[in-house]
């Protein structure tokens, strides 16, 4: 009994661990503004301007990011189309989520 009691605390606090939170257009806005994100093989700041510099393989390309509708929307040149993804928030790890269901996840770095 012991062993299953533990059990059901362990899964709890995974599952606790993992709680996503989406968050709305001023939340958005504050998470990101003058903010870094590490993905892992790349990182992102985002500037308060509208500008974001994204880094894979210590390249960094420009591109610009906004809120609509409560979702954050980024445009990379030579493109002058807006990609837009849902955000959600746990504990200090973000992550976005596009239309199609693709998932990309960020952790504060600064």
């Amino acid at each position: 009994m012991r062993a299953l009691a533990l059990i059901v605390i362990f899964v709890a606090s995974a599952a606790t661990a993992q709680d996503w939170r989406p968050l709305s257009g001023e939340e958005i806005r504050a998470a990101l503004t003058d903010r870094a994100l590490d993905y892992g093989a790349a990182s992102q700041t985002f500037m308060a301007s509208g500008r974001t510099v994204y880094t894979s393989n210590g390249r960094p390309e420009q591109g610009s990011w906004r809120v609509a509708q409560d979702q954050y929307c980024s445009a990379w040149p030579p493109s002058d189309l807006w990609a837009c993804y849902v955000m959600e928030q746990s504990g200090d790890t973000v992550r976005f989520i596009g239309a199609q269901g693709g998932i990309t996840v960020g952790r504060y770095i600064d």
